[in-house]
């Protein structure tokens, strides 16, 4: 079968650095594609050239057996290819139905005047075809992450679309949203669709690709049929070793109680939370999407108000109104939403590394420079941070490279808890275990570590207790030798009804 889509020798280069380097790529009709590598490996890049985002520096592209040069996406989208982003592109302040039709409107053409009933209808059909069921006039601001990623989805999918590129569209979803979007994705592949499919999640590779494509440092390393493939081979390819164990060992005692929270309340969202962490303790929180996990420890955090609830750190209560006063107790918070509230991202590497840090990079209110540099020059270099010097701007850098100037501004504190909301959220399987391994170093140092993930074989991998979220309540938590995927989403879906006491 002919390819719709043939990239041959491309390459591209952004102020003399050279990120794709005579890179082929192909993808044919009814084909899921994965296009796999670590990252700033070059894939997003890829992609943003055939869709006209980027131009190619050389090399050509056909579609359909012809030429093209796209100067924008709206070009590629009348050959039918459309793109679900790693980074949502919803308009905060939009309905879910205006966000859906941005820029593709129904409208009397004489007048004008927008047909809204029939694009609130349409909204619903595509969003129902998902299985979601959102009201077509919610402000876009009020829905979740997941709930976001899938408008973005809904919205790729009602255009005719012959060719989907899905980059990381599964990270914000629930196992149930994701099971969904796969049956979608089988169905589009029946009806000839071809899809590129970026994603670090190794098990859904193998479950719904055909072939993979792994980039490694702008360079192809080659493309394989899944079937004759396995997990250690695709690893090698994208990090030119053997990457060992998933999950790193981790032999640390665990010392006396670090955090204790009782009775914490937040009216609508949850109530009456109860747990602690121990020193040297990584605790798991795990649940499904909308059952509260990130807004209790938002509120814990200070970032959003407690109606009731005592937080001990060290045997002491702490006040905590704001995220300074969390700060201040030896808090930190890895968020959920790198872009919007991880990051400054028109500000450099170095300045986003600072800023919770500026107290201690200080002299008299006036920031040494070369300790800002020295501290920024460390943690690049401890988190393998993909960047080409300290000044570059965080938004230049990959999703993956942004997680880790998150992470590293948090560890920058010395924390003695760490709240971890997703943290591995779009990093490869490489930078995962380098964040896995970072985990573990600072529990070894005797902080608590808080870590809450979607990924089940994260959460069971990593935590020594787990603590299970189910509509605002914590349903169960589990110690290591009792903690199995089936507990878990037992419990996560109200098969248990008992709150088990803090610490056991």
């Amino acid at each position: 079968m002919e390819p719709i889509v043939r990239m041959t020798n491309i390459s591209k280069s952004f102020s003399g650095n050279q990120v794709l380097k005579q890179v082929s790529f192909e993808i044919v009709p009814g084909e899921i594609h994965a296009l796999m590598g670590e990252n700033g490996a070059g894939k997003s890049t890829l992609m943003k050239i055939l869709t006209g985002i980027y131009s190619r520096d050389e090399g050509d592209i056909q579609v359909n057996g012809r030429s093209v040069d796209y100067k924008d996406p709206k070009d590629a989208e009348k050959d039918g290819i459309s793109v679900i982003h790693q980074e949502l592109n919803i308009i905060p302040h939009l309905t879910v139905a205006e966000n859906m039709f941005l820029g593709k409107e129904i409208s009397i053409s004489k007048t004008g005047i927008l047909k809204t009933k029939i694009m609130r209808r349409e909204t619903k059909k595509h969003l129902e075809r998902l299985g979601v069921q959102l009201n077509p006039d919610k402000n876009a601001e009020s829905l979740s992450v997941g709930q976001q990623q899938m408008v973005e989805i809904a919205k790729a999918l009602a255009a005719e679309t012959k060719v989907l590129i899905m980059d990381e569209p599964t990270a914000a979803l629930t196992d149930r949203e994701i099971e969904t979007l796969f049956k979608v994705m089988n169905e589009l592949k029946s009806q000839g669709v071809a899809i590129v499919y970026i994603s670090h999640r190794m098990e859904e590779i193998f479950q719904m690709c055909d072939r993979i494509t792994v980039l490694r440092d702008g360079s192809c390393a080659g493309t394989e049929n899944i079937k004759d493939t396995d997990l250690d081979q695709i690893v090698r390819m994208m990090v030119g070793r053997a990457l060992g164990e998933r999950f790193p060992e981790r032999r640390v005692e665990i010392g006396e109680e670090r955090l204790r929270v009782e009775g914490l309340s937040n009216p609508g969202l949850f109530e009456d939370v109860h747990f602690s962490v121990k020193q040297g303790e990584v605790l798991g929180v795990a649940g499904l999407m909308g059952a509260g996990r990130s807004e209790i420890f938002e509120t814990l955090f200070g970032a959003r108000r407690k109606s009731s609830g005592r937080i001990f750190v060290d045997g002491k209560e702490v006040k905590i109104k704001n995220p300074y006063d969390a700060k201040k107790a030896g808090i930190g918070f890895v968020t959920e939403d790198r872009k919007s509230e991880g990051l400054v991202l028109e500000l450099s590497v170095k300045k986003n590394l600072s800023l919770p840090n500026l107290k201690t990079l200080s002299n008299w209110g006036v920031i040494s420079a070369k300790a800002e540099k020295a501290m920024a020059d460390d943690f690049i270099n401890k988190l393998r941070i993909k960047t080409h010097h300290a000044d570059l701007q965080v938004k230049s850098l990959s999703g993956g490279n942004q997680q880790k100037v998150v992470i590293g501004k948090w560890v920058g504190i010395n924390p003695k808890i760490l709240i971890l909301d997703e943290p591995t959220r779009g990093v490869d399987i490489g930078a995962k275990k380098e964040i896995y391994q970072i985990i573990n170093e600072l529990a070894a140092q005797g902080v608590a570590v808080i870590m809450i993930s979607s990924e089940l074989p994260e959460v069971l991998g990593m935590s020594d207790r787990i603590m299970v979220i189910h509509e605002g309540k914590v349903a169960r938590i589990l110690d290591k030798d009792e903690a199995n995927q089936e507990n878990i989403m037992q419990a996560a879906t109200g098969g248990y009804r008992c709150v088990e006491t803090m610490g056991q």
